[in-house]
């Protein structure tokens, strides 16, 4: 038997040296061109976040990036036909956020984020809470009074059932001590028609991201009470949430997903390439004239994040009667 072990030993050896060049083997990313699914209709959100990373991921990767869309059921659909084509393809990425958490859980979707992998969050907006200028509510605490003292008679609108604004009123209820099944929350299909429903009294506060009421602000024909965001808003003479005594804080997060079953390796080399993206002028102009907050996180601690808003959001979508 002993002439065997300097053999056996040798074999050891090169096991080993193998196993070892096998777990340091580095994926290089990209090698051709990127394709970045928005999951929505051209001109949204979550289209412009896919654009502007063409722009920039173009210009640090030096590969072709293309963008396509494919719109319906709060990206749902889109979410669908990624998980079912894109499998094990590290050049594929799709751009997503809260209202896809959302619209999974409402839409009874067969497809979750489960089935993607992370990258990393890109963007974040708050949420604003406002009332036309001749509206008698000059303060949140004023508005969240009357909102206790009778639920329904306090009306609130802007986005889809489910949508962001929705659940952001969902948490103010829970915050204050209202059933959540008692707010009147009156959903309009586009931003025009939810701004005339608002200026018009139709109803009492709007919700929505503070973008889309910069305009109407600016123009002295809406007040805004207070905004979702952890610290106040640079440039907004604002309060937050918690500064008006309702303890919620809510960001419309949007994010990038790669596709399903890729490796550590390929998922390490995609965030590697994200974090020179974001590094970028061209991606640091695009927040900038975007007006977007940067939120970046990659890998476990954006998986950790995730995790938690799909329970919290829900949790709220349970209470609002929306999903069993």
């Amino acid at each position: 038997m002993r002439r065997f072990f300097p053999t056996l030993i040798l074999i050891a050896v090169l096991l080993s040296a193998c196993a070892n060049q096998t777990s340091t083997t580095t994926v290089q990313f990209p090698t051709q061109q990127i394709n970045i699914m928005a999951p929505a209709s051209p001109g949204g959100g979550w289209d412009s976040t896919a654009r502007a990373m063409q722009t920039a991921l173009a210009a640090t990767t030096g590969q072709t990036v293309q963008v396509y869309n494919v719109s319906g059921a709060g990206g749902t659909i889109g979410l669908a036909q990624f998980v079912n084509e894109a499998k094990g393809k590290p050049h594929e990425l799709m751009v997503g956020g809260l209202v896809m958490v959302g619209a999974i859980q409402t839409n009874k979707a067969p497809v979750n984020l489960s089935q993607v992998t992370p990258l990393a969050l890109l963007t974040a907006e708050a949420e604003a809470i406002v009332v036309p200028a001749d509206s008698k509510y000059q303060t949140l605490q004023e508005l969240i009074a009357d909102f206790k003292a009778n639920p329904t008679a306090i009306s609130w609108g802007d986005g889809s059932a489910g949508g962001t604004d929705h659940i952001l009123v969902g948490l103010i209820a829970k915050a204050v001590g209202v059933a959540p099944n008692q707010i009147n929350y009156i959903a309009y299909s586009g931003g025009g028609e939810a701004t005339a429903a608002i200026l018009s009294g139709a109803v009492t506060a709007g919700v929505s991201g503070v973008s889309e009421f910069a305009e109407q602000v600016a123009a002295g024909t809406m007040r805004m009470l207070a905004v979702s965001s952890e610290q106040r808003i640079a440039g907004l003479d604002v309060p937050t949430l918690k500064e008006a005594g309702v303890d919620v804080a809510l960001m419309n997060w949007r994010a990038v997903f790669g596709a399903p079953e890729l490796t550590p390796a390929q998922r390490a080399a995609i965030i590697a390439a994200l974090e020179k993206m974001h590094a970028s002028k061209e991606w640091q102009d695009g927040l900038k004239n975007n007006g977007w907050t940067d939120f970046f996180r990659t890998g476990d601690e954006f998986s950790a994040f995730l995790n938690n808003e799909i329970t919290r959001i829900g949790t709220v979508l349970r209470d609002l009667g929306l999903v069993q």
